[in-house]
């Protein structure tokens, strides 16, 4: 969270905005991951792929992890930067 911005933001892939879930400012931000290792205690981002261009920087990635209950998630996802 040192590389990010006081003001920086995050939109998640889900939740009732449109953006997905907004979460603004760095300890917001830091929460919001938080969570994700914490339901994901083995939570892996791998096969990633990373371009800068100008001012933007976008990264993909694939996540994978498995919940406490057993459950096990894989997606395909990028993040955007500015």
């Amino acid at each position: 969270m040192t590389f990010m911005a006081d003001d920086c933001v995050f939109e998640g892939a889900s939740g009732v905005d449109a953006c997905g879930t907004r979460h603004v400012g760095r300890e917001r931000v830091r929460e919001a991951f938080a969570r994700v290792f914490a339901t994901f205690p083995d939570a892996r981002f791998a096969n990633a792929r990373h371009v800068v261009a100008g001012e933007r920087g976008l990264s993909e990635w694939l996540f994978t992890g498995t919940t406490a209950d057993g459950r096990t998630v894989e997606v395909n996802g990028c993040d955007l930067f500015t």
